[in-house]
């Protein structure tokens, strides 16, 4: 990782509470933040402890903005979501208590809507290739399979 201008510990602390103030922000990338501004190993542990200490991070507050942002604005599923959180190293435990927020049906209803979308714009030569191209975009999106497939099946033999 390529090492930005070295930072005091004080100017990196400082630094982190203001952006932590700003938005959520995961322990792991304000661990990535500290090596990227040089600070010393022994420095970024104190640093992490006291943005803890103080409630600047919380990995739960942390998680829940997350899926609320993904699910309402990126309209990602939940595996994608999942897969995305796990990169963050945020604990198994707080990705599935803040997973269990999301209503089911509002998540179809919004996967079916990008699938109408998406329809639109895809040229296919035939419905297979339809449903090829939209069951990959959804699932790239993180939904699973089955909902997908039935979604798709239904918007294609429909014509919608």
């Amino acid at each position: 990782m390529e090492v930005k201008r070295t930072k005091t510990p004080e100017q990196a602390l400082r630094m982190l509470m203001y952006r932590c103030a700003k938005s959520e922000v995961a322990v792991s990338d304000a661990r990535r933040s500290l090596v990227r501004w040089g600070v010393a190993e022994a420095d970024r542990q104190r640093i992490v402890d006291t943005l803890l200490r103080e409630r600047f991070i919380d990995e739960r507050r942390y998680a829940e903005a997350y899926v609320r942002e993904k699910t309402g604005l990126s309209r990602w599923g939940v595996y994608k979501i999942r897969a995305a959180l796990r990169a963050k190293q945020i604990p198994e435990m707080l990705i599935e208590e803040a997973l269990r927020q999301i209503d089911p049906q509002f998540m179809r209803g919004k996967l079916e809507e990008q699938l109408r979308r998406k329809m639109q714009a895809i040229r296919a030569r035939n419905g297979y290739e339809l449903r090829g191209k939209l069951l990959r975009y959804g699932v790239g999106l993180g939904f699973d399979f089955e909902t997908v497939g039935g979604l798709v099946d239904r918007l294609v033999d429909n014509g919608e």
